[in-house]
C-alpha cells in the first residue's frame, strides 16, 4: 500500500505544539480592519486551539492517526 499523504491545505494552516495540541490562526484578521475595534484586533493576534470535535478529523488529515 502507498504511503498516506498529508493534506496540503491543512498542514499550511495548523501547527502542532510540543504537547500535541493543534493550534491555528484566528479568522477575521485579514481585511476591513478599520471597522474592527483595537481591542478586537489585539485579541485576534493570538492563535487559538482547534475545537475538540474537529481534532480527530484534523489529525487524520495531518497523518497523525
Amino acid at each position: 500500500m502507498p504511503k498516506m499523504k498529508t493534506h496540503s491545505g491543512t498542514k499550511k494552516r495548523v501547527k502542532v505544539t510540543g504537547s500535541g495540541r493543534l493550534r491555528h490562526e484566528q479568522i477575521n484578521k485579514r481585511h476591513r480592519l478599520e471597522v474592527k475595534t483595537s481591542k478586537r484586533s489585539r485579541k485576534l493576534r493570538l492563535d487559538s486551539d482547534i475545537s475538540a470535535g474537529d481534532t480527530k478529523n484534523v489529525k487524520r488529515l495531518l497523518g497523525m492517526r
